[in-house]
């Protein structure tokens, strides 16, 4: 577990994910009609119901600090860090789904005009929230799946939507690279690396996603000095993938995306971290 729980500037957090939202909405105004039928690596979705997604976990921010999230339950227990959120997540698939699928019937149901203005009145919306949230307080909170939650550690988990359902966007249309904002990209994959440390307390192994994160992990002697004798290192985008199921670990060492030396640096047991 971190020694620390790592904390995100608001501004940077806002800014980051107005610009992620914005590739998105770029990306998307560029489909064709047929696209929307292509299949994607999430189960049944298309993206048809990739982007119903995105509209429904972007567009439903809290109106306002304190004020709980569109049909949110009341509080209840203590304030939810990004790591509770990350273990909570992997409960939450059905559900996501079973709501998701009925959205992509009812309002991503009709023809690509009709999907984009859809998708545009839930980024719209985001940005108006952005905006409006400019000035809160570091420690106003939101109310998430029954939970309170600080506002700026909710938007860091709509960072994660917003970045990983991208890259499963291009994923689908076959895009060589997805236009990523820079901060949204550091921002999660720290998130992910924290959330790992919390998923596998301990301090044997090093994990290194340069140019954002190092965390030390897993159960272990704790390395103290010169070179650790267990480091895992990898790219951004690959630690995303495989901290949220998206890509294989052993298929990841054997194409060299992920460097992995000493007898305890495979992490397949503790992955994904992020459901």
């Amino acid at each position: 577990m971190p020694a620390k729980s790592r904390t995100y500037q608001p501004q940077k957090v806002r800014a980051a994910l107005a610009a992620q939202t914005e590739a998105l909405r770029t990306v998307v105004h560029g489909l064709t009609a047929d696209r929307l039928e292509l299949p994607t690596r999430l189960g049944s979705w298309r993206v048809r119901e990739l982007l119903a997604h995105l509209s429904l976990a972007l567009g439903r921010l809290p109106a306002a600090p304190d004020a709980p999230a569109p049909d949110a339950p009341a509080p209840d227990g203590p304030v939810l860090s990004l790591a509770g959120y990350a273990e909570l997540s992997g409960t939450m698939a059905g559900a996501v789904d079973e709501v998701v699928t009925e959205h992509a019937a009812t309002g991503f149901a009709g023809p690509l005009a009709e999907v984009v203005a859809a998708f545009d009145r839930s980024l719209d919306e985001v940005m108006a929230v952005l905006d409006r949230s400019a000035g809160a307080d570091p420690e106003a909170t939101a109310v998430v799946v029954g939970r309170r939650m600080l506002l700026t550690d909710y938007l860091v988990t709509r960072l994660v939507e917003a970045v990983v359902h991208a890259d499963d966007l291009a994923d689908a249309l076959g895009l060589e690279a997805f236009p990523h904002d820079r901060q949204a990209l550091a921002a999660v994959t720290r998130m992910l690396a924290d959330a790992f440390a919390d998923h596998a307390p301990g301090g044997a192994v090093e994990l290194r996603v340069p140019p954002y994160a190092v965390v030390q992990a897993v159960p272990g002697p704790k390395h103290t000095r010169g070179t650790p004798p267990n480091v895992v290192e990898t790219d951004p985008l690959t630690w995303i993938r495989l901290a949220t199921g998206r890509a294989d670990w052993a298929a990841s060492v054997e194409e060299a995306a992920v460097s992995a030396s000493g007898e305890r640096s495979d992490l397949r047991a503790y992955l994904p971290v992020f459901g």
